[in-house]
């Protein structure tokens, strides 16, 4: 029989993380990195796979089939309700949900879902319906929480350029926004004319009724979706243009998914990101920013909320979410596996923080230890995608706002004579999403035509490797803002010749990365080219050939402008380090990340990453996150009285409740004494809600009754 004990060991099998590849000279040149030995990986995934579902390969549904492992447990108890998100076999039918006694809410009909709250004793029930496809909790969301415009050269490539990200839609899905902040707000610092940057708004956080008039005035009781908006949007007002955001001529869509507190639901999410697509031609939204998230409860391959994600992909919106805050434990050692979702998804821009030390210069320029690092939980993806500057962000606050009551110590003055301080300083990978938020928007405006995997690939390829650490913590690298508007200029009119792959920002040089991070490869030797296939909208990133069959080609390879190409035999694979070729000589070298073997000296050395191996010293550590002391196991269900607080993570009987709000030194983790565990400790501000007054829907949340 398969146990918990035995998926351990699988996991650990599949994913252990010690001692992270640290680029060096080598790795630069490396051409592609990726698992070897593939099918036998794929074994240890597919048995701890099987493991997280209860279903038999080719078994028919049940109504505990069709529930996700947190509903299953639930099921079986008498008393309590939960709030699921419904899908349908067809279009969503309230009737379903209330002939099982249920309480239908907020429609989904993108997917043929809706929103209803039921009694516990009847989710099997309801499962049972053969109308109903599946059933899954709807998880909460939270937030992720200047001279960084300088620090990735958005300054020099907007007056370079002469770019505002004018014309350009933004969605940002968070808290709302302040509309009438003078930043957002004015023109400009001279003229005093109004110039409104948000030019829609609409709230997701209140259930519609017919008979209820809504207002349509933007509002941000939280104060987090206005701080993420300056940064991509301000222009820096209430500062003489000092606090200008990466983008300040872009216009706002804003919409609203959290709480005063800083609450929220995934339906919410995934209500506004439908949303965004279905409005996406009349405010020419080409970006979405997330910097809310939610755990990681299944592959992003059925996850409702990086599904929609998935869709606004597909329609060309270029997905962009903070990765999470979840990098370092109580005692700041670092972990692996703390991506949130759906940051773990391969068709989202995932972005991690950096610390510029309060400088313009990159030069000094750190990752933020409390960004969380990949892999992904269950599906084992290389993530983030990059980093950019997320701590100590000066950007606009709301004086009516949770953060301004919060945070007093972090309030900024600007130049104006303001009747409150006009700033805040926040720290969180919620800060650095906006940063590449804005820089895409630059992009945009330079070339529009740039699909969401090119525009990834470019920010890739363009971005600053940082020496001493490991991709899953950097990604491609730290933001290049100066070097991706160029890359994207280029796509736009290739005839301009390749442009140089470095940069001078503040007075330092600033060498391109020159690598894709394509799914679990790291590639270079190659110059991305616009045309090339692996940025068509129908191609998932990552993968290796088309839907077609066809092997993605991503560019040309250098010397020989040969095709630069996941094909086995062309010149581009000369220097595969993994490989799925069973030509021995293809999977082997110095450095091999991941590996299965046991006995290859191939992949044995200080540059391994992740190896199954478990006599190898180079894959130990305290800190492995899937090992004995597995931080997301099987086994966790969230239940309704504990949430997140000092010692309590995620594990068998824990749960997200809402009795109980976030502190400044979260700690994450499966039991009490266990050394692995999530926080924020050791950062100052890392935005987490602060300790609010329970309200009712908390209190109805703690008595199972929400």
């Amino acid at each position: 029989m398969l146990t918990f004990n035995t998926l351990r060991r699988l996991a650990t099998a599949a994913a252990n993380l010690g001692n992270i590849l640290a680029p060096g000279p080598t790795a630069l040149s490396m051409t592609k990195q990726t698992f070897a030995c593939q099918a036998r990986i794929a074994l240890l995934l597919v048995l701890a796979l099987a493991l997280l579902g209860p279903a038999r390969a080719g078994a028919d549904p049940t109504p505990q089939t069709k529930l996700d492992r947190v509903l299953q447990a639930r099921s079986q108890q008498l008393t309590g309700s939960s709030r699921v998100i419904v899908q349908f076999h067809g279009a969503a039918d309230a009737r379903v949900v209330t002939g099982s006694g249920g309480r239908p809410g907020r429609p989904l009909p993108s997917v043929g879902a809706l929103v209803a709250d039921v009694d516990n004793r009847t989710i099997a029930g309801l499962a049972g319906n053969p109308q109903v496809a599946w059933i899954r909790t709807d998880h909460p969301v939270f937030p992720t929480l200047e001279r960084t415009g300088a620090a990735i050269a958005a300054t020099v490539a907007r007056e370079t350029y002469n770019l505002t990200g004018k014309g350009i839609g933004v969605a940002v899905i968070d808290s709302g926004v302040t509309a009438w902040h003078d930043d957002l707000y004015m023109a400009d610092s001279r003229s005093g004319r109004a110039e409104p940057r948000v030019v829609h708004f609409k709230d997701f956080t209140a259930q519609p009724h017919p008979n209820v008039w809504a207002s349509e005035q933007p509002i941000d009781e939280f104060g987090h979706g206005t701080h993420v908006a300056g940064i991509i949007a301000g222009n820096g007002y209430d500062s003489d243009g000092a606090r200008t955001g990466v983008a300040p001529g872009v216009h706002l869509v804003a919409l609203k998914v959290l709480d005063a507190q800083g609450f929220g639901y995934i339906s919410d999410v995934i209500a506004a990101i439908d949303y965004a697509i279905a409005i996406r031609d009349t405010y020419n939204i080409r970006v979405i920013n997330l910097s809310v998230a939610s755990g990681v409860f299944e592959s992003y391959a059925t996850d409702p909320l990086a599904l929609a994600a998935r869709r606004a992909t597909e329609a060309g919106i270029v997905v962009v979410a903070a990765a999470g805050n979840l990098g370092v434990d109580d005692n700041g050692e670092p972990l692996y596996g703390g991506i949130t979702c759906p940051g773990n998804a391969p068709w989202v821009l995932t972005v991690g923080a950096a610390s510029h030390q309060a400088t313009a210069a990159r030069s000094n320029d750190t990752f933020a230890r409390f960004s969380s690092r990949g892999p992904t939980w269950i599906d084992l993806a290389a993530k983030p995608d990059l980093i950019a500057p997320g701590v100590g962000t000066e950007s606009l606050s709301d004086p009516q706002s949770t953060l301004y009551a919060t945070y007093p110590d972090y309030l900024r003055d600007g130049t104006r004579n303001t009747a409150y301080k006009p700033y805040l300083s926040l720290s969180g990978t919620s800060m650095a999403a906006p940063v590449v938020t804005g820089t895409v928007a630059l992009m945009l405006e330079a070339n529009p035509d740039l699909t969401p995997n090119a525009v990834k690939a470019i920010l890739q390829y363009t971005a600053e490797v940082r020496e001493g650490e490991p991709f899953l913590a950097q990604g491609g690298g730290l933001l290049n803002a100066l070097g991706a508007v160029r890359m994207a200029r280029f796509f736009a009119k290739p005839q301009r010749g390749v442009p140089t792959p470095d940069d001078v920002i503040e007075q330092e040089p600033i060498a391109w990365s020159e690598h894709i991070i394509w799914g679990n490869y790291r590639i270079g030797g190659g110059i991305p080219l616009p045309g090339s296939n692996a940025w068509a909208l129908d191609v998932t990133w990552g993968t290796e050939a088309t839907a077609a069959g066809d092997p993605i080609v991503w560019g040309v390879v250098i010397p020989g402008r040969q095709l630069w190409t996941t094909q086995n035999g062309n010149a581009a694979a000369a220097n595969i380090v993994w490989s799925t070729n069973a030509d021995p000589d293809a999977v082997r070298g110095t450095n091999i990340v991941w590996s299965t073997s046991a006995d290859d000296a191939g992949v044995r050395g200080a540059n391994i990453v992740w190896s199954t191996n478990a006599d190898d010293s180079t894959v130990r550590g305290a800190n492995i996150v899937w090992s004995t002391n597995i931080v997301w196991s099987t086994n966790i269900v969230w239940s309704t009285n504990i949430v997140w607080s000092t010692n309590i993570v995620w594990s068998t009987n824990i749960v997200w409740s809402t009795n109980t709000i976030w502190g400044t030194n979260i700690v994450w983790s499966t039991q009490t004494d266990d050394d692995i565990v999530w926080t924020a400790g050791g950062v100052d501000q890392v935005l987490w809600p602060a300790v609010q007054p329970v309200d009712a829907r908390r209190r109805a949340a703690a008595t199972g009754t929400h």
